[in-house]
């Protein structure tokens, strides 16, 4: 009656309908066509231009929450009408006749079938009398089920009592048993379906954000909305909330507010969350459906020839198979649970009691839970599929398999975690995959030079790598030579005049250490000392010195490292006392310990020592045993740092003294003198953090 109202009344007169919405014949459980919905408001005028705005307002999001409501309804029941397969089955039809004539023919057949007898007389050969049986009754069964697939292989697919038309019709009838119905008509149910989803989403939010409250509540109030809203006029849509007894309705459309267009921002997200789960369910829906004829078609192959073929072939015939039958299990899952949810939202609905904006926020919030329980739900339907196709391909090859813990794995199904895990692993997969492209140099070249392109800052690291290579080599030679042409030459023969002239081994070694603090490269110093004009001699055996220097400090990263240079060199005098370059060690060892000194850190002026902890510390400091009984880890982490620094710079200028005075005086007294101060300072020097802090620790 009401359809049969609304198309009197449309032919009567012009009903305001939105064109893009109407093809799609999405209607309310009364009847009323969501196209034909308005949104009932004062529109003001001239001299209400306020109430004008709100109107233009409200008119822009009604239209695009009844757009996203309208197309998500109209996708839920478009899917699972299965009139969208309507639309190319004869094609596909016409598509797999003409496969199926080009490739089982019988010299196709005759060819599989001596390949498979080849396998069965090998298994007999080698003893395998259970797969050969087994190969003869699979061969057998795919010679007596060849002939009526391939009669009409999408006859599952397409066919009204196919496999997918059961798995909906079963999924709909127990959706409908869940809602009371016994005798379910499938047919019928997608559009009461429909019609459920149209009332929960479109009917009693739009009263409540046009009216304040569901109208619908009082039969006279509901009757009059839909006769006004399928006359096409608002007008007619306010008088009829007034005539019903219903006021407050009416005022609430004269009087538009903000408040309004906040509940049209709240209702156009929630229809985007609905637009999403109807969107993620009708691709599930039609990609089962489709899945199946892929798998129909490859069916094809199997049946013609490869189901003859032990092996992979037979599992590929197994594998296309299993899915179809599979594939109306989804469909019977998926109905099933469309018609749970609607159930839910339904009960949802009816026991807010008129509060229908605070479910539809529930609802949205169900909604995204629903998304994710229905990956989840496809994943294990995946899984399940690969299963049985592995249990069936396994029984076909007589279970002999690659041996795992889930029982073993088919010929032809791949690894055994490709099964049961696919899921479980995909985005890590594809991270890893990921990030070997973007680490590839073909990669690199292909983004015009920019290594790992997909990186943050990538293009601008290659702009600094660009200049560094470039520009770094001119810039260090021309602070090599040019730098040191006018400047460092200077400045060697300031440090010689400090320890003698340039013509002394204490001057060379001054100067070479100068170099190195310069950073000068280790192939120019010999050039560099020559040109300042040190002899040949001097040179060589102030390199000698430094590179024994090197080879033979302590490598210990907790160390101090002028330190380590200090004591290196002064071992270097007494394990090199005869030899020829003795006093270029003598040199290195009077500069490395000036060096000491000179980074050994003096305690603050005016600072507090503990003069008694000084004392135990250089009776004591001879003796590596007496020092460390004497004085405990928690002493040195307790005492103050100026403490431990006014012990360390104490020590540090007596072995710069011992240092000079032995290569002022080279003798043997002084020479013994030089190794009980470095006995001294490798005691006071902790090389390991759990004997506290030592006297150079900051």
């Amino acid at each position: 009656m009401a359809t049969a109202q609304h198309e009197a009344a449309g032919a009567a007169a012009g009903v305001s309908e939105i064109d893009g919405l109407s093809w799609m014949k999405i209607r309310d459980s009364s009847g009323v066509p969501l196209a034909d919905y308005q949104f009932a408001t004062n529109h003001g005028g001239p001299l209400n231009a306020g109430a004008t705005i709100l109107w233009a307002i409200l008119g822009l999001e009604f239209i695009g929450y009844m757009t996203i409501v309208t197309t998500a309804i109209w996708l839920i029941g478009y899917a699972l009408s299965f009139r969208w397969l309507d639309m190319f089955g004869s094609a596909l039809r016409g598509v797999a006749d003409a496969l199926t004539g080009q490739i089982a023919t019988p010299m196709m057949l005759v060819t599989a079938a001596a390949i498979g007898a080849f396998f069965v007389a090998w298994f007999i050969v080698r003893g395998y009398t259970a797969k050969a049986t087994m190969q003869v009754v699979t061969m057998v069964g795919v010679a007596i089920l060849g002939p009526v697939f391939l009669a009409d292989p999408l006859e599952d697919v397409l066919s009204s009592h196919g496999l997918l038309a059961q798995g909906r019709d079963l999924g709909i009838s127990v959706a409908a048993g869940l809602n009371g119905n016994n005798n379910p008509n499938p047919t019928q149910l997608v559009s009461t379906m429909q019609g459920d989803l149209a009332d929960s989403f479109a009917r009693r939010p739009l009263q409540v954000w046009n009216f304040g409250h569901v109208v619908d509540e009082r039969p006279s109030c509901r009757s009059a909305w839909s006769a006004g809203v399928m006359s096409g006029d608002d007008d007619r849509i306010k008088n009829g909330m007034r005539a019903c007894g219903d006021s407050a309705a009416h005022a609430k459309a004269d009087n538009p507010t903000m408040g309004q267009v906040g509940t049209g921002l709240m209702l156009l997200v929630c229809a985007g969350v609905l637009l999403v789960f109807a969107a993620y369910l009708a691709i599930k829906v039609i990609k089962a459906a489709l899945d199946t004829l892929y798998h129909a078609f490859m069916s094809i192959f199997g049946f013609a020839a490869g189901g003859f073929v032990y092996g992979p072939t037979q599992t590929f015939l197994v594998r296309n198979l299993v899915d179809s039958f599979v594939a109306a299990a989804r469909m019977t899952a998926f109905t099933i649970f469309l018609g749970v949810y609607v159930l839910f939202l339904g009960n949802l609905f009816r026991q807010a009691q008129g509060q229908v904006m605070a479910v539809i926020v529930i609802a949205g919030a169900a909604e995204i839970v629903a998304i994710s329980q229905l990956k989840r739900l496809s994943r294990s339907l995946d899984s399940g599929n690969e299963w049985i196709a592995n249990r069936f391909a396994l029984a076909i090859q007589g279970g002999q398999a690659r041996s795992s813990s889930s029982g073993g794995t088919a010929l032809g199904m791949g690894t055994s975690s490709s099964a049961g895990s696919k899921g479980s692993s995909g985005i890590v997969t594809t991270l890893a995959a990921l990030n070997t492209v973007n680490s590839s140099p073909i990669t690199a070249w292909l983004a015009g030079g920019v290594g790992n392109p997909l990186n943050p800052l990538a293009r601008g690291r290659r702009k600094v790598d660009a200049t560094n290579i470039h520009v770094a080599p001119m810039r260090q030679q021309s602070h090599t030579w040019n730098q040191l042409g006018r400047d460092s030459w200077r400045e060697i023969v300031t440090r010689a005049d400090k320890f003698g002239d340039i013509s002394t081994e204490l001057g060379v070694a001054s100067a070479l250490k100068r170099l190195e603090d310069s950073r000068t490269p280790s192939t120019q110093l010999p050039a560099a000392l020559l040109s300042a004009g040190a002899s040949q001699k001097f040179v060589s055996d102030a390199m000698r010195a430094a590179s024994t220097q090197k080879s033979t400090m302590s490598q210990n990263p907790y160390g101090f490292a002028p330190l380590q240079k200090a004591v290196a060199a002064a071992r270097a005098v007494e394990n090199y006392a005869g030899d020829d370059a003795h006093m270029a060690y003598a040199a290195q060892a009077a500069v490395s310990a000036d060096s000491f000194a000179r980074h050994s850190t003096e305690p603050a002026p005016g600072a507090v020592l503990d003069h008694h902890f000084i004392r135990t510390v250089e009776q004591h400091w001879d003796s590596d045993t007496g020092l460390r009984a004497a004085i405990t880890p928690d002493q040195w982490n307790s005492v103050g740092r100026d403490t431990r620094w006014a012990i360390g710079n104490k020590v540090a200028k007596m072995h710069r003294d011992a240092a000079m005075t032995y290569y002022s005086t080279p003798s043997d007294l002084n020479r013994a003198r030089l190794m009980a101060s470095v006995r001294r300072v490798s005691n006071l020097d902790h090389l390991e953090p759990n004997g506290g802090l030592d006297p150079w620790d900051p």
